[in-house]
């Protein structure tokens, strides 16, 4: 299925698989599978069934399913599996702002509409380019581990920016940050690499939010408490401004 196009009038075809696993995660399924071990060798059945039941999990954390990616080029995908928990008019980050001496210019000033994706410990973890174009700038701070859907979390958890330029000069910046679990922020790419639309840029382990700083002049189509998928759910349209409203159910 990789590289294979589908559309809407019925081309291609789709069936269901077991996702991978990222190598990243198959060296921690190992060791709890490892570990689940001892309470068998002692005879603690219920212990041995326990930590085989963590070992799962692990496995599902790290798993790393097939999207398939829309391709319309004002289309911007969501970068994380998760729930929309805030949608708020911001500044962009100040190191997504600044002139960082690499002589491409970053985000103007301004407020912009900042959706973030909150992913707890049962959503897939890899995180994928909104759009695609070219990483700009990838900053790592360091920081606290607050709760990663409080609104404060932006600005004092453990943090890396991205930011793509798209080859018609339109840009757009991202966040992941890390949450109460969350202990790891891990990229996958690197300032001058070139991303198509949907790639897997990186992953943040057990539990966190991603930020997405839309273009100035875009407002989401998507709802507060709505569920995205990473690389498939259309989180906004370039130039796009519409109200949109939905009811719980």
């Amino acid at each position: 299925m990789p590289g294979e196009i589908l559309d809407n009038q019925g081309r291609g075809e789709a069936s269901w698989s077991w996702p991978s696993i990222h190598p990243e995660g198959r060296k921690f399924g190992v060791i709890a599978l490892a570990i689940s071990l001892i309470p068998l060798f002692f005879g603690w059945t219920f212990g041995f069934m326990v930590v085989l039941g963590i070992s799962a999990w692990v496995f599902a954390f790290f798993r790393d399913p097939e999207r398939v990616i829309p391709q319309d080029s004002d289309a911007i995908v969501s970068p994380a599996d998760g729930l929309i928990s805030l949608i708020t008019q911001v500044e962009p980050p100040e190191e997504l702002r600044i002139d960082d001496g690499s002589g491409h210019q970053g985000l103007p000033p301004g407020p912009v509409t900042r959706v973030s994706i909150f992913m707890s410990v049962f959503d897939v973890h890899i995180n994928r380019a909104p759009l695609a174009g070219t990483v700009r700038r990838l900053v790592y701070i360091p920081g606290k581990f607050m709760a990663a859907d409080l609104d404060k979390a932006s600005e004092q958890n453990e943090r890396q920016h991205f930011l793509i330029e798209r080859n018609d000069g339109v840009m757009i910046g991202f966040t992941q940050i890390a949450g109460l679990v969350a202990r790891r922020i891990l990229p996958f790419v690197k300032p001058g690499d070139t991303l198509a639309k949907g790639q897997r840029v990186g992953l943040i382990r057990f539990g966190s939010r991603v930020d997405v700083y839309l273009p100035a002049g875009t407002d989401p189509k998507v709802l507060m408490g709505q569920r995205v998928i990473a690389g498939e759910t259309i989180l906004a349209e370039r130039g796009s401004q519409k109200l949109l409203e939905g009811i719980a159910q």
